[in-house]
């Protein structure tokens, strides 16, 4: 008989399912890992409308504000795991097999580029849906997401590489967490606080710009929406270049390096070179 175990996994383990899990990844065929990665981005944008509607006119204090919409936002990542999805923040962890020689560089690669566009083209589909469902014109739902879009695009590329570190590093420790777990409560609960932290603080996370930044686009030439807006807000950044350079660009870096590097190589370093070696 099988033998039994309701304990989390160790980190030791939790490190060889991760690089199995890569391997895994690398390894599907174009079509699945491009539709499950517009599954994943759709689902992000789904935890981003979902924060944007109940952070949109709290009266809570900032802190407990963001504490409240970071919550909210876990949605998605918790869409990702449990329905199962290909999200390229969390595939950054693909890096631990690629270091480990169980998958080559092009193998990498590959995951990430369609990944990151099947994530970009799930993402702007949720933006056109909830555009044409009108969501945007329920109470001032639309001047958050266009402040949201605006203060994204107009950050210094240092500060938005720094904020995409920040993020993925809580973003791949989520993940990372999920493998400790042997049920959806435990994957569900690992979730949590990660994700709220990396809302709460307002870091940046690439996928999810997919969907707000876009949608700040649309709301920009809404007339409507615009003139709600105070008449001293500078949405002159708020352009596609703004979106691709200003944002985007240093945020997808930052995400690399916090995910690949901080948590996926230092977790491989510590737990799987000797084995390796």
């Amino acid at each position: 008989m099988d033998h039994f175990d309701i304990d989390a996994y160790t980190p030791a383990e939790m490190a060889k399912r991760v690089e199995s899990a890569g391997v895994a990844k690398a390894s599907l065929d174009l079509l699945t890992m491009f539709v499950l990665a517009m599954l994943a981005g759709a689902f992000i944008a789904l935890g981003a409308m979902f924060y944007t509607f109940v952070v949109h006119n709290s009266s809570l204090s900032l802190g407990l504000t963001q504490l409240l919409g970071g919550l909210v936002f876990c949605l998605g990542l918790i869409l990702v795991i449990v329905a199962g999805a290909e999200l390229f923040t969390g595939n950054n962890l693909i890096v631990m097999a690629y270091v480990s020689g169980d998958i080559k560089l092009s193998q990498l690669l590959r995951n990430w580029i369609i990944v990151y566009a099947g994530n970009f083209a799930g993402a702007l589909m949720m933006v056109f849906l909830v555009y044409f469902s009108n969501h945007w014109a329920f109470d001032d739902v639309g001047v958050k997401a266009l402040m949201i879009a605006n203060k994204k695009v107009s950050m210094p590329f240092s500060e938005a590489l720094a904020k995409g570190v920040l993020c993925n590093v809580l973003v791949c420790l989520a993940v990372w967490l999920c493998f400790a777990g042997r049920s959806v409560t435990d994957k569900i609960l690992a979730i949590l606080f990660p994700i709220s932290a990396f809302v709460a603080l307002g870091f940046e996370h690439s996928v999810a710009n997919m969907y707000f930044i876009p949608a700040g686009l649309l709301l920009s030439a809404d007339t409507e929406v615009v003139s709600m807006m105070a008449t001293s807000t500078d949405l002159t950044q708020l352009t596609l270049y703004g979106f691709l350079i200003n944002n985007l660009l240093p945020v997808t870096i930052g995400n690399i390096i916090g995910g690949g590097f901080f948590v996926g190589i230092v977790y491989w370093f510590i737990y799987l070179r000797s084995h390796k070696a």
